[in-house]
């Protein structure tokens, strides 16, 4: 198997910081003995937002959604954490909500993902 290509240090060095809940190591057990998860809370996490291209010439872009074309404020996020699909990200008091996950992990240590206009700006 080839080695992965790191994109580490051009998501720290060329990224921007945006708000994502974050699962806290761990958890308990209940008495019952059900397993708890940890709770989540607000951290700052590095990625890249890119728009995505509105001429048709980025070929290895997805280009439609389930209801036709992307809306052009929804955004490309690459980062280095796992996200959860429906969890809500917040960049710039915009909140947008991950929908999809392309799954390169074999080739990469970024993870790419789709982050949808939740429809609020916080002016």
């Amino acid at each position: 198997m080839p080695e992965k290509i790191s994109f580490a240090s051009m998501i720290h060095s060329f990224g921007v910081t945006f708000k994502a809940d974050v699962e806290a190591a761990g958890g308990s057990y209940a008495p019952s003995g059900d397993w708890i998860a940890s709770k989540t809370y607000p951290a700052d996490v590095t990625g890249v937002l890119l728009p995505f291209s509105q001429n048709g010439s980025g070929k290895d872009e997805l280009h439609y959604s389930e209801a036709g074309t992307y809306p052009t404020k929804d955004r490309k996020l690459l980062t280095l954490v796992y996200l959860k699909l429906g969890q809500t990200i917040v960049y710039k008091g915009i909140q947008y909500t991950i929908q999809e996950f392309d799954d390169f992990t074999d080739f990469t240590d970024v993870k790419m993902y789709v982050a949808r206009w939740a429809g609020n700006e916080n002016k």
